[in-house]
């Protein structure tokens, strides 16, 4: 289930522990991304590359796309 959040409870998010998760390409995310992420480009995101995840804890997807 996903659900659009603002900048507030985004923070408050982070606050309680969630996983901010940037699925930008390996090298936009190298130039520049959110302080605390982690990244897991939407190309190859799969089972294994989720496991990343603390399973646990909420995760926030995060993807800028300027086009």
């Amino acid at each position: 289930m996903s659900t659009e959040i603002g900048l507030d409870r985004l923070r408050e998010m982070l606050d309680a522990g969630a996983q901010l998760v940037e699925v930008l390409p390996a090298e936009d995310y190298a130039k520049a991304h959110l302080p605390g992420a982690i990244n897991l480009p939407l190309v190859a995101l799969d089972e294994r590359a989720a496991s990343r995840l603390d399973r646990s804890r909420p995760v926030i997807v995060y993807c800028w796309d300027p086009l």
